[in-house]
């Protein structure tokens, strides 16, 4: 089991940054997958971006293709999430997940294995 503590949400006007940081327990963090997922209101939650236990390899949503950007420090237990150019469309609550198959699991949510308790982040425009 891995535990999550996600921090860096809060509320923005459209057009800036903020930065997600996910803090995960447990020695074999450097071993696992991660991912960030949100769910607007109303709304199933749905893959953002993952990247693999190395770092190397990232998979983007199309609709933050280019503004968002994954990376992990395994020093740190650390993953975060850089959000550019935010849309009122990225508004929701921000989850950090992590599973050892996060990448081939990316679509199918409810596989994976662990939670964070997640982060708002909310856009206006």
């Amino acid at each position: 089991q891995v535990q999550l503590v996600e921090s860096g949400g809060g509320s923005v006007q459209a057009g800036v940054s903020l930065r997600l940081s996910c803090l995960a327990s447990g020695r074999t963090f450097s071993t696992y997958g991660m991912g960030w997922f949100r769910q607007a209101p109303g709304k199933e939650r749905e893959f953002v971006s993952v990247i693999n236990w190395s770092g190397d390899t990232t998979y983007y949503t199309d609709s933050v293709k280019g503004r968002f950007t994954i990376s992990r420090d395994n020093a740190k237990n650390t993953v975060y999430l850089q959000m550019n150019s935010l849309k009122a469309e990225d508004t929701g609550v921000y989850y950090c997940a992590a599973d050892p198959s996060i990448v081939t699991k990316r679509t199918s949510v409810r596989q994976i294995e662990n939670w964070g308790q997640g982060t708002q982040v909310t856009v206006s425009s």
